[in-house]
């Protein structure tokens, strides 16, 4: 058994732990440490300060990282800082390392969490199948899509920008919130929509198409009233919101050939009460002639608190043994 430290660098927080790691597989992950990115010059420097805090210099890493990770340098879209792969064992003092995109990493504990960790949504309420596709859909700050592929006993994860395709409306309602959304926006993609800033993006169009005074503006704000369900445009505007990402995981499940789909992402664990109440499972069925075998797929929601760090850790132990 060894020990890896593992860091999911996002635009806000750098979160790092101690997983442990034997076989292949993570035995154990650490409580994490979170830094924000703002108060530390480079991720050299966080390192730095989760290495003081945790009184360790692991000589192993696997870093979850919120951008693209091919190419002489990393960077990330919401941070100043930069990672430079070729410099990394110089500069951390690490013998061993592995880079994933972040999503990747949710993939990584999709593809070797317990079930345990997943929930049940909608459809036939089995665990994940332990042979074919499972699609990965992750509403949060932006809308996160992955793949993992399980057959024979070995699972490969399948990282995409499934997240930016185009937003398609699916009634009167949404052609016209896309008239307002073209105000904004020279393209619509579906993270606009099913993701976090859509909320405020549905709202800030049904007040326009309803002529209304918007009487919040801040995202928090609106969130708290929109689940509370005291605010009727609020309530309509996460009803939409919810609508969209039910289609769009429908539409990624096909496009995938999935046998079951996972809700992941920040937005997911906060809709997790709401999405069995809303529209989502219509419209995740709603596919015309493969309605039924829409039916037939188990959307599940991962529940584990740190899964960026879990299959970043997951990934190292993947590629390393």
């Amino acid at each position: 058994m060894s020990e890896v430290a593992v860091a999911d660098v996002g635009g806000t927080h750098a979160r790092f732990a101690v997983a442990e790691v034997e076989g292949g597989r993570v035995v154990s992950l650490g409580e994490p440490v979170t830094l924000k990115t703002a108060e530390h010059g480079s991720f050299q420097l966080a390192w730095e300060e989760f290495g003081r805090q945790a009184g360790i210099s692991p000589k192993q890493l696997a870093i979850a990282f919120a951008g693209p990770v091919g190419g002489e340098v990393l960077k990330l879209t919401n941070n100043p800082w930069v990672i430079r792969p070729a410099l990394i064992k110089e500069r951390l003092g690490v013998d061993l390392y592995t880079i994933v995109n972040d999503f990747g990493a949710v993939g990584y504990a999709v593809a070797t969490l317990p079930e345990e960790h997943f929930t049940h949504l909608c459809g036939p309420d089995r665990p994940l199948p332990e042979e074919g596709v499972i699609s990965i859909v992750g509403p949060g700050t932006g809308l996160g899509v992955a793949a993992v592929l399980r057959r024979a006993g070995r699972y490969e994860v399948i990282e995409t920008e499934g997240g930016h395709i185009d937003f398609a409306p699916l009634d009167s309602l949404e052609d016209k919130i896309v008239v307002q959304l073209r105000r904004h926006f020279r393209r619509i993609s579906v993270e606009r929509v099913a993701a976090g800033q859509g909320l405020w993006n549905l709202y800030e169009a049904l007040g326009a198409i309803e002529g209304l005074d918007l009487k919040f503006h801040d995202e928090k704000e609106l969130w708290t009233a929109a689940l509370a369900g005291g605010d009727s445009l609020a309530n309509a505007a996460l009803d939409r919101l919810c609508l969209t990402l039910g289609a769009v995981s429908g539409d990624i499940a096909l496009a995938q050939g999935a046998s079951a789909v996972v809700i992941a992402g920040g937005v997911g664990l906060r809709l997790a009460a709401y999405l069995p109440q809303s529209g989502f499972r219509d419209r995740f069925i709603a596919k015309g002639r493969f309605e039924r075998r829409m039916d037939e797929i188990p959307v599940r929601l991962i529940t584990h608190p740190q899964p960026g760090l879990f299959g970043a850790a997951a990934a190292f132990a993947k590629e390393h043994g």
